[in-house]
């Protein structure tokens, strides 16, 4: 195996490296074509071998997509339903950064449904966060989080654009998030919807509707996640 002779790290992480950084940079999007094997190899001065191992990695974390005959090209983002995470988790995972862009964040009072679906009485002020979601400066969701405003004081104005809503509960509130029960559909995009995420109008959109429960079983957040069709696939994996 061939290492950086500065840092020790191995050459393969290092194309890894740079690649994942042209992703997060926006330098390179969904779709776009990625450097070849052989381009890899004389860039990098590395062998064929090394490089293709890279590529593989990438391929295999679901960063890249190898099309036999057309090259590697960057993945769409991919959402995980076999583990709860946050979308903190989920970009780390793949090595990104989490980027949002908040849409809205405030206390409402007029969602009598979802107070019920978080089993508070009807008439409960309710903290609304609406985020836009981003994977290399590109839009791919829209996710709406509602939670008791009662339960978390403050929360309308903690710090979201960056910040993971999963760690603040924790950290602040000394709330841990255990599963969610969440309900999948196909829907379109409304013109509002179309405008945030830049698609046309009446594109196919997916709909999560997602209720997360904490350690103690106490329903703690409802979300409504909106996606881009054609921007990520779904991965599911099923145990028995």
């Amino acid at each position: 195996m061939k290492f950086n002779g500065r840092s020790g790290e191995p050459a393969y992480r290092r194309i890894q490296s740079a690649i994942r950084k042209r992703i997060e940079s926006g330098h390179l999007k969904t779709g776009d074509l990625v450097d070849s094997e052989r381009e890899l190899a004389k860039i990098h001065q590395v062998s064929l071998m090394t490089a293709r191992h890279a590529l593989a990695d990438l391929a295999k974390d679901g960063i890249v997509e190898r099309r036999h005959g057309a090259g590697t090209f960057v993945a769409p983002p991919k959402i995980h339903f076999n583990k709860l995470m946050s979308y903190t988790e989920q970009m780390a995972s793949r090595g990104l950064s989490a980027r949002s862009r908040i849409v809205s964040q405030s206390v409402i009072n007029e969602e009598p449904e979802i107070a019920a679906r978080l089993s508070l009485p009807s008439t409960s002020p309710l903290v609304r966060v609406e985020r836009v979601r981003q994977a290399a400066d590109e839009p791919f969701a829209l996710e709406t989080c509602y939670l008791s405003a009662e339960e978390f004081p403050g929360l309308a104005e903690a710090p979201l654009e960056r910040g993971s809503l999963f760690s603040i509960l924790e950290n602040e509130y000394g709330i841990e998030l255990a599963y969610a029960d969440e309900e999948i559909d196909a829907t379109a995009s409304d013109s509002r919807t179309m405008e945030l995420l830049a698609v046309p109008r009446g594109s196919p959109i997916l709909r999560i509707r997602q209720l997360i429960f904490s350690t103690k079983g106490k329903a703690t957040i409802y979300v409504l996640g909106l996606y881009r069709s054609g921007r990520h696939s779904l991965t599911i994996r099923r145990f028995r």
